[in-house]
């Protein structure tokens, strides 16, 4: 199992050659190949060397949408992107620290606002152009200039969260200029620091697409359909520097097939299919029948069968929270003491007994216990459904039907049997009096999109996985600013996470953090429920696996048995 990924540090300068971004590997793939010596003929020049051959195919919970990572938020997305694309930095899986990867070594300026990055040289994007500063640049302003009208039709974007705002709201925007200072050096301004910068570079939405590939298909023009979600021509077939490039898109199968001239370590699998199977049961069954190699989110149900068969189960270290979503915007969840009595309502070591993975943790917080700001002492009501229907009452709630969304086929990290979390909570919110109406909606016709965006969802079912080491990614996306998932109106707390994600490491960022959580925990804009375990199921052929807490896991990491 993975270790904890770990606080965030500031980085002045790292300075690596290729072995140090390949991360764990064997000694023998970073010392080189031998030369050969006196006894030993050479290989002849012109005897191509053989790449990778071995088909590894991953069973997935759901299909993916577009994918475009710059505008998706979808964890299946990001597993296919994280094979195509490379961002400039990438993260140990052992220390959870930013690594080198498509940037080789990084400078900051003395006052925090300023990032040069030295890139690595020789690389090439997969449709054959250079990728240097100048590519840099195009993916960083196309991020920043991204229209109010493309976002609102978009899945999902992280550069809002990360940045605080485009280009339409230039001065509310921690981004100001990327600048290419030569072909292999690249320098990006910030308006003020952000300590968590290069921690937030790692996240898939930042990795690199070929500028060519991006005019060419028409990135920024959604008028494609996958899944019955918006994407470009471009989300159909995306283009990077990574190990796999991108081969065919077919119903509910990906295949990626591995780049040739890439420049890292290319691994053992040459042909990479991802294939969805939306139930549980299917997902076990076909991996009992050699159909799939690894699967994801091994749910209770699943865990025992596993064990059966003699199946290879690995856990990730918990890196997420899975949370109810109350809306603000809905007139009777105004009232805190409603949002109070919700809380109150909810019996959460029953929810975890029965639908999550041992050892997965009761949640009071949205920052994971193993962050620093995690505060032990923030306030946390306790399931007690008497004082909640006492709340209700004394709020004057009248009754009023409250829709509540949730996800059908579809299995997340965070979230493995979404339908049975549902009827659980939906049975204690409705024993303390609450009006329920259950809204089922397939995950692969919008959910996300629907209960993230302005509506009528009162509650929802949803999670956050972590995607870097640092509290703002937990708390800086999700209550950092106004939303349509949560109708937050909270200009206290938007001004405490503005000001804490730009302290400097130490003990005032600490407890910005702690009184950051304490302050949602009093006011109750969510309900966090669990920090779940996750797990994958693996096929007796997979050696090892590189599960990642931030599921940074890329397959020539992967070592198949011979």
């Amino acid at each position: 199992m993975p270790r904890t990924v770990a606080p965030s540090k500031r980085l002045h300068r790292i300075a690596a050659g290729i072995c140090a971004v390949l991360l764990p590997l064997t000694l023998a793939a970073c010392t080189g190949t031998p030369a050969p010596g006196a006894s030993s003929p050479a290989t002849p020049s012109d005897t191509p060397a053989a790449g990778p051959t071995a088909v590894f195919t991953f069973g997935t919970a759901a299909r993916a949408p577009g994918l475009d990572p710059a505008l998706v938020a979808d964890i299946e997305a990001y597993r296919v992107t994280r094979q195509v694309l490379e961002g400039l930095v990438g993260v140990d899986q052992t220390t959870g620290q930013p690594t080198p990867l498509l940037a080789t070594e990084w400078k900051q300026s003395d006052d925090g606002k300023a990032y040069d990055f030295q890139l690595r040289g020789d690389v090439r994007f997969h449709d054959g152009t250079a990728f240097d500063a100048a590519a840099v640049c195009t993916n960083f302003n196309r991020w920043f200039n991204f229209s109010d009208a493309l976002r609102s039709q978009a899945p999902g974007s992280s550069f809002k969260g990360v940045f605080k705002a485009h280009a339409d709201q230039a001065e509310l925007s921690l981004y100001r200029s990327c600048t290419a200072l030569a072909p292999d050096n690249v320098r990006i301004e910030l308006a003020e620091p952000f300590t968590g910068f290069l921690q937030a570079l790692t996240m898939p939405a930042f990795a690199m697409s070929s500028p060519q590939a991006l005019a060419a298909q028409n990135a920024d023009a959604l008028d494609q359909n996958v899944n019955g979600l918006a994407a470009s021509a471009y989300a159909l077939h995306p283009v990077g520097t990574g190990p796999y490039v991108f081969t065919a898109r077919d119903g509910d199968s990906i295949t990626l097939g591995s780049n040739a001239d890439y420049w890292g370590e290319k691994g053992q699998i040459g042909t990479v299919n991802f294939v969805t199977y939306d139930h549980p049961e299917s997902r076990l069954q076909a991996l009992l029948d050699g159909k799939i190699d690894v699967y994801d989110s091994v749910t209770v149900g699943n865990f025992d069968d596993l064990v059966k068969n003699g199946q290879q189960i690995i856990q990730r270290d918990p890196f997420s929270v899975m949370y109810l979503g109350v809306n603000q915007a809905v007139p009777a969840l105004l009232n805190i003491k409603v949002r109070q009595a919700i809380e109150m309502a909810l019996d959460k070591d029953t929810l975890i007994r029965r639908f999550f993975i041992d050892n997965t943790a009761k949640a009071s917080q949205f920052v994971p216990p193993k962050l620093s700001g995690f505060n032990n002492n923030a306030p946390a009501l306790g399931y007690d459904p008497a004082k909640a229907k006492q709340y209700l009452a004394d709020a004057g709630y009248d009754g009023a039907e409250l829709k509540f969304y949730y996800p059908l086929n579809v299995a997340r990290p965070y979230l493995p049997t979404p339908e049975k979390v549902y009827a659980e909570i939906s049975r204690q919110l409705t024993a303390v009096g609450l009006n329920i109406k259950p809204v089922p909606v397939e995950w692969s016709e919008g959910y996300l999109k629907q209960v993230t965006s302005p509506g009528d969802h009162a509650f929802h079912l949803l999670g956050w996985n972590g995607s870097y080491a640092d509290q703002d990614n937990f708390v800086g996306p999700l209550f950092g600013e106004n939303n349509g998932e949560f109708g937050l109106q909270d200009p206290q707390l938007f001004s405490k996470i503005a000001r804490a994600r730009g302290l400097p490491d130490g003990g005032e960022r600490v407890e910005a953090y702690r009184t950051i959580n304490t302050h949602i925990a009093e006011t109750v804009p969510a309900i966090p429920i669990a920090f779940p375990i996750s797990a994958l199921a693996l096929s007796d052929r997979v050696e090892s696996y590189p599960a990642s807490p931030v599921l940074d896991e890329v397959f020539t990491k992967v070592r198949l048995k011979p």
